[in-house]
């Protein structure tokens, strides 16, 4: 919960709407401990808040092996979007994505974890990078991140994890683009480290019946499965169910909280 300058309590209205003008580098400050203020001029104290008790979603997922790391990609940069619904004006089957961050020495949750994720739209496009992840420009050898090239950013956010170690997003289900599977990118901050980049997958079955419909079958014909993607690890898989009009995915992610992975 967060505090004005007084010590004084905040609503949880405008604590939630202070994160979200912090940006990504000020959230990571804030869970760290470092004093950070809003535009309003308050403190504030960074939380997941979630749409009910997630705890059932991620039995059976537990596990203390730590998560596959992977490259960042080719469209990872910080969008600056503190917020758990990343559609914006995007369609697509909704998803709900839950992520439990713990520890992969001790097994408990990390609380306080900034967790980011990011992902094509129904037709294969990253914000930011639209052109290119049509087939045009070229990335620069002087960063691993993406220099911007548009000013998009669906489909782009991070939350702070719970007591219990979890965020949840509000998304859609992923499309595809050559030569990749459907995935979502995920990366872990602890502090100020980058201890996780990863990526999420899905059941092909499940691929299979989303991209069936629409948006997603103008798209065609994919051209690489799960088991045909150099990167796809069974430990990457979410565990899905439906949910309403959609689908929720859960996985948990066990990270080394005083490696770094950037």
């Amino acid at each position: 919960m967060g505090h004005d300058h007084e010590g004084q309590r905040v609503s949880r209205r405008r604590m939630i709407a202070g994160i979200g003008s912090l940006g990504l580098g000020g959230l990571i400050a804030a869970c760290t401990g470092q004093p950070v203020t809003t535009s309003t001029g308050e403190s504030v104290t960074p939380q997941a808040t979630t749409a009910q008790d997630l705890t059932s979603l991620f039995d059976g997922a537990n596990t203390c092996t730590l998560t596959p790391a992977t490259t960042a990609g080719p469209y990872y940069f910080d969008a600056d979007k503190v917020r758990a619904d990343i559609r914006e004006d995007r369609e697509g089957v909704r998803l709900r994505v839950a992520v439990k961050v713990q520890d992969s020495g001790s097994c408990r949750p990390i609380k306080d974890a900034v967790v980011e994720i990011w992902h094509c739209d129904a037709g294969g496009l990253y914000s930011g990078a639209e052109a290119m992840s049509r087939g045009g420009g070229a990335l620069s050898a002087s960063s691993p991140d993406l220099d911007p090239q548009d000013d998009e950013r669906y489909l782009r956010g991070a939350q702070v994890t719970n007591a219990d170690g979890v965020v949840e997003f509000t998304t859609i289900w992923p499309g595809w683009y050559r030569g990749r599977c459907v995935h979502i990118h995920a990366m872990v901050h602890v502090s100020d480290a980058r201890v996780l980049t990863t990526q999420m997958m899905f059941d092909e079955a499940l691929n299979d019946r989303v991209l069936a419909g629409r948006p997603y079958a103008a798209r065609g014909e994919r051209d690489t499965r799960n088991d045909g993607d150099g990167i796809f690890r069974d430990e990457m898989l979410m565990k899905v169910t439906p949910d309403g009009d959609g689908y929720v995915g859960a996985i948990v992610l066990a990270a080394d909280p005083d490696g770094d992975s950037g």
